[in-house]
């Protein structure tokens, strides 16, 4: 039987966990792919600490350039990290020849159209099934699985820290500051937050699927990005009382000429499946035209789930060296002189449903006011409320509209903000709805 050699990079959380998942179940997956999946090396500067992985003699190293210049070695799987070392060492594996995978997002958002490029003239396979979604299979869904559709549209909760977070702050009425708190306190948010709850994470997940779905470039530069920070309980509370939760959705669209690609706070009813996806729980929807809607569910981080994903991938790289093959499946899901670079499309043109809430005084007329400012630039109202106790002379005055075009909601709401009877800056929400009025 044939062995195959894996060198893993990285011995963090998700590289112990690819390790332990080679070694415990390596009956099985000699059973499944019909090779030894022999891990030859785990290379990392820190050697020292206890992993609880029962290494062999050698198999330890600080010297990740020796594992991908070992001839031996067959498959290198990067668990590092970041843009910087982990760029370089992909990039040396393939010019080595060696299939590579890897499960790291951010670089494949940001610098994913070199690695493919350099995959692709060297003729290897590069492989990143655990880069979105943990162990949910959804870039094997879209590369295979939904090959004869066509896409158009997906929405996901792709960022486990912030549905933690929302689901704290709807669940007991606490603020987001006191919600992170208990977040990172449970190892669920990092000490520097910031690339979960500003959006940034869910950002990069949804660059690299826009690219599978629709054949484009991997464009992150133009994914419109806005976190959770300044959700609060009022606006919560509120949500629920029209029938909606509020989540940080990933969500991509294409209309056959331009891609919306798009990560904020929405609104969604509670009769949608994702308003029930609650935790560290991710989950993404996909609508395509032959199979329908597909809804894939499951734990989007954390050391085995992730570890499921990249050792799925390291199977699959295996058969096709068992196959003397490579390119299979092509790595961006489209042969690659049919990618091509598509526009997405400017937020300014966006055009859905919103909430709005504004601290309006307690006066005569506000409300016609606020109205008129809004009639000025074609946004129709469906709710409108006035809500809670009088706080400092102001109510919070509620508003849902019908479908408005997102540089005319700016517009209006700068205009409404400069209001001697508005009080602090407009709240906005934006609801996709598709039970929605017009």
């Amino acid at each position: 039987m044939k062995t195959i050699n894996i060198a893993i990079l990285g011995c963090g959380t998700v590289g112990t966990g690819v390790a332990r998942l080679l070694l415990k179940n390596g009956d099985i997956l000699r059973d499944r792919i019909g090779c030894e999946l022999h891990l030859k090396y785990v290379a990392d500067i820190d050697t020292h600490t206890d992993r609880g992985l029962d290494l062999q003699p050698g198999v330890m190293i600080p010297d990740a350039a020796m594992a991908i210049a070992d001839p031996t070695v067959d498959i290198v799987v990067e668990t590092i990290g970041g843009e910087g070392i982990a760029k370089r060492l992909i990039l040396d594996a393939i010019e080595t020849g060696k299939p590579v995978v890897t499960a790291n997002k951010a670089l494949l958002a940001k610098h994913g159209n070199a690695l493919v490029a350099a995959a692709g003239k060297r003729g290897v396979d590069l492989a990143y099934e655990a880069s979105v979604g943990g162990c949910m299979p959804i870039i094997k869904t879209i590369r295979e699985s939904l090959v004869g559709n066509r896409i158009s549209a997906m929405t996901g909760i792709l960022n486990g820290t912030c549905n933690y977070i929302l689901s704290k702050i709807s669940d007991e009425g606490i603020i987001f500051e006191t919600a992170l708190a208990e977040a990172q306190e449970k190892g669920y948010a990092e000490a520097d937050p910031t690339l979960d709850v500003d959006g940034l994470d869910a950002a990069h997940k949804l660059a690299i699927l826009s690219a599978l779905a629709f054949g484009m470039r991997i464009n992150f530069d133009d994914v419109y990005i806005e976190g959770i920070s300044k959700i609060t309980p009022l606006d919560i509370e509120f949500a629920s009382q029209f029938g909606y939760c509020i989540k940080l959705l990933a969500i991509a669209k294409f209309n056959g000429r331009q891609v919306e690609a798009r990560v904020h706070p929405t609104m969604i009813p509670f009769d949608n499946l994702l308003s029930n996806v609650n935790g560290t729980l991710n989950a993404i929807s996909v609508s395509a035209d032959a199979a329908g809607d597909i809804l894939l569910y499951g734990r989007g981080a954390g050391m085995m789930p992730t570890a499921s994903a990249v050792v799925s991938d390291i199977a699959d790289l295996a058969r096709n060296l068992i196959a003397n093959g490579c390119g299979r499946v092509p790595i961006m899901g489209f042969q690659g002189d049919r990618i091509r670079p598509m526009a997405v499309m400017p937020m300014d043109e966006i055009v859905t449903h919103y909430y709005f809430r504004f601290d309006a005084m307690d006066r005569p007329g506000v409300l016609a006011t606020i109205a008129g400012v809004l009639g000025k630039y074609a946004i129709s109202l469906k709710y409108v409320h006035q809500k809670g106790r009088k706080t400092n002379g102001s109510v919070p005055v509620v508003m849902l509209t019908h479908h408005a075009r997102e540089a005319d909601v700016n517009r209006a709401l700068s205009e409404i903000g400069a209001l001697d009877v508005v009080a602090g800056r407009p709240i906005l929400i934006r609801i996709e709805d598709e039970n929605g009025q017009e």
